[in-house]
């Protein structure tokens, strides 16, 4: 079946589309919805049903998925924050960058997978962040494509991929970036890139020192 489509300005977003996301995600839904970088595939991480649904939807067995923020100052209630976060977090966010640190928060074991880590990003998106902010701070952000295949720019690319499996599709047009955030492990000494994206490793040089590729 095809999911309804709310066509929304990704700056200026609809309260009645955004009120009407949230309600299918506080009763157990999920979205698809544009963030800076490209779309996402959205859940509540506190209803284990719903994550399971995401991985089901995306064919992804035994990953962690990640979240997606409202405010950088609610980061430290979901992981810790050391001085490279902190310092990472000043300079790049909202923004591009996703940051694994380590667990804080009580969230279902599907969301971490038994990993102990938490991903954790604040968009430069209106819409995500709106989003985070009506489901307690946080959202799943893990993008909305088939686990392996291409990340969706466009609601038309996610819709085809995930074949309609979602419950409404927030449709803002062409994401700003047009790739995956860019990932860095601070749990591991020296941190560690694990996906390059629109940050590149020398910009993050800059702010904590060397770090693995």
């Amino acid at each position: 079946m095809t999911p309804r489509v709310l066509k929304i300005n990704p700056r200026e977003p609809s309260e009645n589309a955004i009120e009407e996301a949230v309600k299918i995600l506080e009763e157990g839904g999920i979205i698809v919805y544009p963030t800076d970088t490209v779309y996402g595939l959205g859940a509540d991480p506190y209803n284990a049903e719903a994550v399971e649904r995401i991985h089901i939807v995306k064919r992804r067995e035994g990953k962690p998925l990640p979240l997606l923020l409202s405010k950088p100052e609610i980061a430290g209630y979901y992981g810790e924050i050391g001085k490279k976060a902190r310092r990472l977090i000043t300079e790049f966010w909202p923004g591009q960058l996703t940051i694994i640190v380590a667990l804080k928060a009580e969230l279902p074991r599907n969301v971490t997978m038994g990993t102990g880590k938490i991903a954790l990003r604040v968009p430069d998106c209106v819409v995500a962040r709106v989003l985070a902010e009506k489901l307690r701070g946080a959202i799943i952000g893990t993008s909305a494509n088939i686990s392996g295949a291409p990340s969706p720019r466009t609601a038309e690319e996610a819709v085809a991929q995930l074949d309609g499996k979602v419950d409404l599709v927030l449709d803002g047009g062409i994401t700003r970036y047009k790739i995956s955030s860019t990932i860095i492990d601070l749990t591991v000494e020296p941190p560690r890139i694990i996906r390059r994206g629109p940050i590149a490793p020398a910009e993050i040089e800059s702010i904590i020192g060397a770090v693995r590729i």
